[in-house]
């Protein structure tokens, strides 16, 4: 059965529960709902729950687990002497999936039957073909070995999906039965719900900081697996970053790390100014109506997607810097510094203008903090507008715009989209913004886009670069906190 009905099946169940609980509660008290200990609905919620939450606790963890388990048991029956080719675990598992795949789309089309997959040779018939009209590429012929493997995978996930399938029908039924036969007028239903809801609460709460957790370990491990091939000192200490999949590459993270700095240096030269100034007009000086209207209009940079600010980076403001400075003849100011479209400067003015509702949007939430009895008082002791905004407004909330600009700067780090497509893809050391340099988030795309090696460092540099970009942009949210909460002024 597909996932999708499975789970429409068990809400159908849930929702039956939920009736004949309720029904069953009423009846028990002949009738009276004051009899109950709790409400109706707290019993139909507890058979409802009773029926849902266990099966679908079993179709998640079934569904996470189930891949894992069938791709190692395959892997481990593929025979040896596909190796002999230096062809990876991963791309041969890769090959198996997808003709895992383009056989079940194929039974599913009726273009194959089951009977035919059971008998058909690799060397006989052009299933690449077949699959390749069934939108499933692969990149080499289908040999034997990965026919046989594929259709393992395939048996073994019909079987485990009809487990499943039985398993958790089976879960609900007994949930549902279990807590049918328990409703009765005297059953604690209410406080079995809100246990119930607790949990679910409590594991709502974890979620992001077990997702955390996972994000780090998984990082962590690939990290120590490319410090096993790669020496750290060229990786903290190397001043080339020079990968070459057939080795001697040279990997250090010193030139992205700078360029990634440089640019979001330049952003926030631009965000800054111009985000911090819009929040003290529209809190101090503009009036209602016309912060009514600026202000979304301003937030709206905020929706825009990054890869239009790429584009826009790539189609306007590069070419427009490069009439500016010049490309193999003089530009409009006698330069020719510029050779082309993609610069650190490119990147950097649009993700500046990308961050300004950032910081204006936090500036804004931070000086409309300051108690109005401040402006009063300033105002009441002879102070101008102007001098009340510099000398009392501002220094009252400047803890708070430090934590916005430090949280700017992290989600400037941590931009791709704009640098991969304005700043270029060349890393090195360079104090010109004209030129192109590259980041840490650019390097990490490029070293994991394609078909490659998870065994090799080029790769697994992917994984030090994140962890090492986690880490930084880890550290300035930590000091924009401890900013915050060191400095904070509170006001009654």
């Amino acid at each position: 059965m597909p996932t999708f009905w499975l789970v429409a099946c068990l809400f159908l169940m849930s929702a039956a529960g939920f009736v004949l609980g309720r029904y069953r509660a009423v009846l028990s008290a002949g009738g009276e709902v004051r009899k109950l200990h709790s409400l109706p609905s707290y019993y139909g919620y507890n058979v409802a729950l009773s029926t849902l939450l266990p099966a679908l606790a079993a179709l998640a963890l079934w569904s996470i687990l189930q891949p894992l388990v069938i791709d190692a048991r395959v892997s481990g029956k593929i025979s040896t002497d596909l190796n002999s080719d230096n062809t990876s675990a991963e791309l041969m598992m890769s090959d198996v999936q997808r003709v895992s795949e383009g056989l079940n789309i194929a039974v599913a089309r009726n273009e194959m039957t089951n009977e035919e997959i059971r008998v058909m040779d690799a060397d006989a018939v052009d299933l690449r073909g077949r699959l390749a009209d069934l939108g499933i590429a692969l990149g080499s012929e289908v040999r034997p070995e990965i026919l046989t493997a594929a259709r393992q995978h395939r048996d073994m996930t019909h079987s485990g999906r009809l487990m499943m399938t039985i398993v958790v029908v089976l879960l609900a039924i007994v949930g549902f039965a279990r807590s049918y036969g328990l409703t009765d007028k005297d059953f604690r239903a209410r406080n079995v719900v809100e246990r119930c809801v607790f949990a679910l609460l409590a594991l709502a709460a974890s979620l992001a900081i077990l997702t955390t957790v996972g994000i780090v370990f998984s990082m962590l491990f690939e990290t120590i697996s490319f410090f096993g091939l790669h020496s750290w000192k060229d990786f903290f200490l190397g001043t080339t970053w020079a990968p070459n999949f057939r080795g001697d590459s040279e990997l250090s993270i010193l030139p992205l790390l700078w360029g990634t700095i440089y640019i979001s240096l330049i952003a926030l030269l631009v965000a800054v100014p111009i985000g911090l100034y819009a929040a003290i007009y529209l809190s101090e000086y503009a009036s209602s109506s016309t912060r009514s209207f600026a202000k979304p209009l301003l937030e709206i940079l905020a929706g825009i997607p990054t890869i239009v600010y790429g584009l826009f980076a790539l189609l306007t403001v590069g070419p427009m810097l490069v009439r500016i400075f010049g490309r193999g003849t003089e530009g409009l100011l006698g330069l020719t510094w510029m050779t082309g479209a993609t610069s650190v400067l490119t990147a950097g003015l649009v993700m500046g203008i990308m961050l300004i509702p950032f910081v204006s949007s936090l500036s804004d939430d931070i000086i409309n903090a300051v108690p109005q009895s401040m402006r009063d008082a300033s105002l009441g002791l002879g102070a101008t507008k102007s001098e009340t905004v510099r000398q009392v407004v501002i220094p009252a909330a400047l803890p708070g715009i430090v934590g916005a600009v430090l949280l700017a700067a992290s989600r400037a780090i941590g931009e791709t989209m704009i640098v991969v497509m304005g700043a270029g893809a060349i890393a090195k050391f360079s104090t010109n913004p004209l030129e192109s340099m590259t980041t840490i988030t650019t390097r990490i795309v490029s070293q994991l886009t394609g078909d490659t090696d998870f065994a090799s460092p080029e790769t697994l540099v992917a994984f030090a670069l994140g962890l090492s970009l986690f880490v930084l942009t880890l550290g300035l949210n930590i000091l924009a906190l401890a900013i915050v909460r060191t400095y904070r002024e509170q006001y009654d």
